[in-house]
């Protein structure tokens, strides 16, 4: 039987979760660092970050980010 990779499923993900996202994948960048770049606090990061992770199925940064790409959401 097939491993189910997560793939396959539909997530929706706000323009605010894609764009924490891509700053953590892409230039690696803290939570305060994303806040400043995106004038938003530190803890509204965090707040998207950890919508995204719920919606994804994911238990930490990188692995929303794998799961993101895989998804075709960044």
């Amino acid at each position: 039987m097939p491993r189910d990779n997560g793939c396959e499923r539909s997530v929706a993900l706000s323009q605010l979760e894609i764009s924490c996202l891509w700053w953590v994948v892409a230039k690696g960048k803290s939570s305060w660092e994303m806040g400043e770049i995106m004038d938003i606090s530190e803890n509204t990061v965090n707040f998207h970050i950890k919508n995204a992770m719920r919606k994804l199925g994911a238990t930490r940064r990188i692995q929303a980010v794998i799961m993101a790409i895989r998804l075709n959401l960044l």
